[in-house]
C-alpha cells in the first residue's frame, strides 16, 4: 500500500478527469488525500479518499470567478489572460505551498500528483524538494521549442528552417517582452518565500518539474516536437465516459433515431456566459438545414434569446455525452480540451472557436489535425458557421481523419497507463515507517 496526496486546479475540467483515478487507487487499497476547493468537497468524498479543504486560498473555482475574481471578468484578450496568470494563476503558488506542506507534516505521501497549473510545484522544486510527483496533462501540451510557436497563440507548426526561425523569435517576444512582467511576478513571489527565481520559463515548469508528465491526449493530436522532454508520456484523454443510467431522457429523444444527421451545440460549462459568442449564431446557421440541432447549456438558462428558436433546435441544459455522442454526426464547440477528446473519442468531426484559456491552442490543434475546422475570426457569425458545416458534410476527410485519431486512442487507456505509473513510481519510495494516517489524524480535515 502507498500513500498519494492530489493536488489538481479547482475547476470542473481538472477535478471531473481526476476521478476516476482517485477512486482506482482507493480501490487498489492505498492512502490518498485530495487538497482542493470546498467547493468539490462532496464530489472528491464520493470516490472514498481523505478531503482536505483550502486553507491559505479562497475556495473558489473556475464557475466562480465572477464572485471571487471580478477583475478578471471586467478585462478582454490579452489584459485578461495576463491578469489571470499574476493574479490568479500566481496569485495560488504561496497558497499552494503552505497548505501542502502542513498536509505532508502529518501524511508522507509517497507520490504527489498535479495539474499543469498546480503552481505549487514551482517553490516545491526551487526548494530542492525532491518528492516524486506526477502531472496529469489536461491542457495542449506547452514546452519551448524551435519546432512550436508559443503556448498560447494558436500559431500551427511549419516545419521548416523558416518555421524554427519564426518560432524562436515568437519566443523571444513573449517570454522577454510580452510576459516580462509575469516571469518577474513569480520570481517576486519566490523572492518573497526566500527562494531562488524560475530557472525556466514560466509556462513550462509543469513539464519539466514533474518526474513524469502524463500527457492525456494521443500522438497525432499534438505537435511534433524534438525538444520534448523524455519525462513526457501520452496516455489518452482522462475523460472516459461513463454509462448515464439515470440520466432521464428528454421527451424529443427517439428524433435522434430518425433525423437525416445531428449536430451537438455547446459552449461547454465555463465560458458560456455570452451565448452570442458562438450558441446564437450556430443556432441560426443550422435554422434551414436538414438536421437536428442539440444545443446545451452548460446547467446555464438560455436568456437573452433575440430570435425565435427553429423548430430544428432542442435546447437542453445537460446531457451526458456518453448518452449524446453516439448518435451525433458532427459538434460545434468552444474548443474546451475535454469535450473535444469526448467527440474524438466516438469519431465526430469538429467544428470549433474559442479564445479564452487554453481555447485557442486546441482550436488550432483540430484544424492541424484535420479532425474539424477551425473559426478563426473574433466574433462568429451564423454565415460562417453555415459555410463551415456544409464544408464539414461535403469532404469526407474530416471523418476520415478523426477516426484515425480515434483507432489511436482506443489502444490507449489512460487511467490503466496512470495508474501504473503511479504504483511504480511508489514502490521506488524509500521513507521511515509513519504512523497510518486517516481523517481522524489529520487535524486540517
Amino acid at each position: 500500500m502507498a500513500r498519494f496526496l492530489i493536488a489538481v486546479w479547482p475547476s470542473d475540467g481538472h477535478v471531473n478527469p481526476t476521478i476516476p483515478l482517485a477512486r482506482k487507487l482507493v480501490e487498489r487499497g492505498h492512502e490518498v488525500i485530495w487538497y482542493g476547493s470546498s467547493l468539490f468537497k462532496e464530489k472528491i468524498q464520493s470516490t472514498g479518499v481523505t478531503f482536505v479543504p483550502f486553507t491559505h486560498l479562497k475556495n473558489f473555482s473556475g464557475s466562480t470567478l465572477n464572485e471571487h475574481f471580478p477583475k478578471y471578468m471586467e478585462l478582454k484578450g490579452l489584459k485578461q489572460f495576463k491578469w489571470g496568470v499574476r493574479n490568479i494563476i500566481g496569485g495560488t503558488m504561496e497558497g499552494f505551498d503552505q497548505d501542502v506542506k502542513a498536509i505532508r507534516e502529518t501524511f508522507k505521501p509517497d507520490v504527489l500528483v498535479i495539474c499543469p497549473t498546480y503552481t505549487g510545484i514551482i517553490p516545491l522544486r526551487r526548494r530542492g524538494d525532491q518528492i516524486k510527483t506526477v502531472c496529469l496533462g489536461m491542457l495542449p501540451l506547452s514546452v519551448t521549442s524551435k519546432d512550436i510557436a508559443p503556448f498560447g497563440l494558436g500559431i500551427k507548426p511549419i516545419d521548416s528552417s523558416f518555421g524554427r526561425l519564426r518560432n524562436s523569435l515568437l519566443h523571444f517576444l513573449v517570454q522577454k517582452i510580452v510576459f516580462r512582467k509575469e516571469q518577474q511576478h513569480f520570481n517576486n513571489i519566490l523572492k518573497k518565500m526566500g527562494l531562488p527565481n524560475l530557472d525556466r520559463w514560466v509556462f513550462d515548469a509543469a513539464v519539466f518539474y514533474s518526474d513524469v508528465y502524463l500527457q492525456g491526449t494521443c500522438p497525432s493530436f499534438e505537435y511534433p516536437n524534438r525538444n520534448l522532454p523524455s519525462n513526457v508520456q501520452f496516455v489518452g484523454p482522462f475523460n472516459l465516459t461513463t454509462p448515464a443510467h439515470d440520466f432521464p431522457l428528454p421527451s424529443w429523444w427517439g428524433e435522434l433515431q430518425t433525423a437525416k444527421r445531428v449536430v451537438l451545440v455547446t459552449q461547454g460549462t465555463l465560458a458560456n456566459e455570452d451565448f452570442n459568442q458562438l450558441m446564437f449564431p450556430a443556432i441560426q446557421a443550422l435554422a434551414n438545414k436538414d438536421v437536428l440541432v442539440v444545443a446545451t447549456t452548460g446547467n446555464k438558462p438560455l436568456t437573452n434569446l433575440s430570435f425565435q428558436l427553429p423548430d430544428n433546435v432542442k435546447v437542453e441544459r445537460f446531457i451526458p455525452y456518453s448518452l449524446l455522442m453516439p448518435h451525433l454526426d458532427a459538434m460545434v464547440t468552444n474548443a474546451g480540451y475535454g469535450g473535444v477528446h469526448y467527440a474524438i473519442q466516438h469519431g465526430v468531426p469538429l467544428i470549433v472557436w474559442g479564445k479564452s484559456e487554453d481555447k485557442s491552442e486546441v482550436s488550432a490543434r483540430v484544424d492541424w489535425s484535420g479532425i474539424g475546422i477551425s473559426l478563426k475570426s473574433n466574433r462568429v457569425t451564423a454565415e460562417e458557421v453555415g459555410q463551415a458545416v456544409d464544408q464539414l458534410f461535403a469532404n469526407p476527410s474530416f471523418k476520415q481523419r478523426v477516426t484515425k485519431l480515434q483507432k489511436e486512442i482506443e489502444a490507449l487507456d489512460a487511467y490503466s497507463l496512470s495508474l501504473q505509473c503511479l504504483e511504480n513510481l511508489a514502490s521506488e519510495v524509500s521513507h521511515p515507517t509513519a504512523q497510518k494516517s486517516s481523517e481522524k489524524t489529520l487535524s486540517f480535515a
